[in-house]
């Protein structure tokens, strides 16, 4: 069955009006007929309105709900992905694959060591199309909300915007906790626990970022004895949180 996200004002009582993009993919590209079922969400409420297709017409559809499901698809915690700027379109599938992996918020690190520059410019760009990537991955795995992808920040400004998070982690390659510390620190994050993870770029934090951050309490672990590609790191953490909490 297909999702579609639309906006709170659109669900109108019993009925559902779809516009924008949708319109036209759903009837020139799925094909979908007056009478088919769609599940639609607000992005709000983490519930499912489904609705039957009752007509198009030149720039909307016209759905009618049929039911409501109220059992939330979300983590019962909230995950901060902190990634730093990859090179070339890493960023595109981390943002996909933490989409997936339930991630609630997607925050581009701008840290010393990233290869990649951005001006507002181009930032805003990029932000937008990482955005998009995000609705479109929400819809695929039918999750409750769209993640927002926020605009690329310092690491000072990035410690600064997780400051009253829960738990803050930063997988560190010359850390000196062991994976049964880890596995602790995973297994006492309890639901409604807002958590921020910390992923540095190719090339690792510099000294001074990960001393800054230890200056506010954010917690250095180790994801074992390989050295994971930043593309990866932030996505092992997500599953083995997905895994605890649900």
């Amino acid at each position: 069955m297909y999702q579609f996200f639309v906006k709170s004002s659109q669900i109108q009582g019993t009925r559902v009006v779809i516009t924008g993009n949708d319109v036209n993919h759903m009837k020139n590209v799925l094909r979908l007929k007056p009478g088919e079922e769609i599940a639609v969400r607000c992005g709000v409420d983490d519930k499912e309105y489904r609705c039957g297709i009752e007509e198009y017409t030149k720039d909307q559809v016209i759905c009618s709900l049929r039911f409501v499901r109220e059992e939330g698809v979300e983590l019962p915690s909230k995950i901060y992905l902190f990634q730093c700027l990859p090179k070339a379109d890493k960023m595109e599938l981390i943002v996909q694959k933490a989409v997936e992996l339930g991630v609630h918020e997607i925050v581009p690190v701008a840290a010393r060591r990233c290869v990649v520059k951005l001006d507002e410019k181009k930032a805003q760009a990029k932000v937008n199309r990482w955005q998009g990537i995000a609705e479109a991955a929400a819809k695929q795995c039918r999750r409750g909300v769209i993640p927002a992808v926020k605009m690329p920040m310092t690491m000072k400004e990035a410690l600064s915007y997780a400051e009253g998070m829960d738990v803050r982690l930063l997988p560190y390659e010359l850390s000196q906790e062991d994976m049964a510390q880890t596995r602790k620190i995973i297994e006492g994050i309890g639901p409604g626990k807002s958590v921020a993870v910390f992923i540095g770029p190719e090339g690792g934090f510099e000294e001074g970022e990960v001393e800054m951050a230890l200056a506010v309490d954010v917690t250095p672990v180790t994801l074992g004895r390989r050295i994971l590609r930043t593309e990866t790191a932030g996505l092992v953490v997500l599953s083995w949180l997905m895994y605890h909490l649900e």
